[in-house]
């Protein structure tokens, strides 16, 4: 399986890390719908406990979507957190040629939105850690936003990142996402203005994602 590039990574822990933190927000669910922890609720565990999140991506469909299926059970299974899936996509220009190459792969052997899913519905279950899907904006704008929030919630994904979208055009997703019990994870970087950073914190659930 693919690894996610190490300029756009997860990380997690106590605060005095620096690194990705819950948002202060509102005090997380103890659980989503399904009986899992929500992330958010596992970055507060993990806080509590002085612990550091081990978030592994995988591209979903690289080599096959058998070998995913096979990924994911390993993964959790392994101790993982959380565990983000990227679901490949022709122009993933946030990411690098790693994963652009892992994308591109699986594109080829005819991986698409649907076929990610329902493999998800059948894998889902028998996890213990909740999945982050990563995906651009234009599959979720052509399956319709209402319809895509509703298909990746009956699949069991407890979390969203959706890099090529910015704060200021995230209302819509937002509400649809907290409609359907369905954490978006927003992202900041270093350089971005401290109050700007503060929104993003504030709007994301789940986690923020720090670009570095």
């Amino acid at each position: 399986p693919s690894q996610r590039k190490s300029p756009r990574h997860l990380t997690a822990g106590t605060p005095s890390r620096g690194a990705s933190q819950q948002p202060g927000r509102s005090p997380p669910a103890a659980t989503m719908g399904d009986g899992k922890r929500s992330v958010a609720e596992t970055f507060s565990n993990l806080r509590e406990r002085g612990k550091t999140a081990f978030i592994p991506f995988i591209t979903a469909g690289d080599p096959d979507l058998a070998t995913t299926s096979k990924a994911l059970r390993i993964l959790d299974s392994c101790g993982s957190d959380v565990i983000e899936l990227g679901v490949p996509y022709s122009d993933p220009l946030a990411d690098g040629p790693v994963i652009q190459a892992a994308a591109s792969r699986a594109l080829k052997k005819g991986t698409k939105l649907g076929s990610v899913l329902a493999m998800l519905t059948e894998v889902i279950p028998e996890l213990s850690c909740p999945i982050v899907l990563f995906t651009y904006y234009n599959p979720i704008l052509k399956s319709g936003v209402r319809n895509f929030m509703a298909k990746i919630k009956q699949a069991g994904v407890h979390g969203l990142v959706v890099p090529d979208l910015p704060l200021e055009e995230t209302t819509l997703l937002r509400s649809e996402a907290t409609m359907h019990d369905i954490e978006l994870v927003l992202l900041t970087t270093p350089t971005t203005p401290t109050e700007r950073m503060k929104e993003i914190t504030k709007a994301s659930e789940g986690f923020v994602y720090l670009v570095s």
